[in-house]
């Protein structure tokens, strides 16, 4: 089995409500053993600095708790994205620049990341359950761009991932968000 960690998992429409309806999911981990990763375009109104005073300046925008999926959601853990310099202690490499950071050391000197994500929560499976769950439609695993990750537009990304894709997939991105009202 080929490990998906670092990718995208893109719902399709057959996910047509719950947490996942258009969701995009960057991968942390993927194994016989399960996956887990963190939907990355779910902002909540929810403060940085209300609940991590100390990370709150480090947060781009939109600065605030992203939803990272249904499992452990009063857990915390945050993505973040480095330029060309040293990555900052606390700062695990996931692939290309995109790593975890370790929110329970000092945030890093401003300039260390070019972007910072907070999550609340996170999204996992069991052993075998996505890749059934890839097999019968309901994801479409793509790249990751390390711009995803701390796109300034989150509600976008759906669209924007779909559409950078060279296949029919992007035409998901025509169907209404509501079929009900079409």
């Amino acid at each position: 089995m080929e490990s998906l960690q670092g990718r995208l998992l893109v719902a399709t429409p057959a996910i047509d409500d719950g947490p996942f309806w258009r969701s995009v999911v960057f991968l942390l981990d993927h194994d016989e053993d399960g996956a887990l990763g963190v939907i990355v375009n779910r902002p909540t109104p929810a403060d940085v600095e209300d609940v991590l005073p100390t990370w709150g300046a480090r947060v781009n925008a939109p600065v605030c708790l992203f939803d990272g999926g249904p499992v452990a959601m009063d857990s915390a853990l945050a993505l973040g994205v480095v330029g060309d310099q040293e990555p900052p202690v606390g700062w695990r490499r996931m692939t290309g620049k995109v790593g975890l950071v370790d929110l329970e050391g000092q945030p890093p000197a401003a300039g260390r990341l070019q972007g910072l994500r907070v999550f609340a929560g996170y999204a996992g499976w069991s052993g075998g359950q996505l890749e059934a769950e890839v097999a019968e439609g309901s994801w479409v695993v793509v790249e990751a761009h390390d711009d995803d990750l701390v796109s300034p537009q989150p509600e976008l990304l759906w669209s924007a991932v779909l559409r950078r894709q060279d296949d029919d997939t992007r035409f998901w991105t025509t169907f209404p968000a509501d079929p009900t009202v079409n």
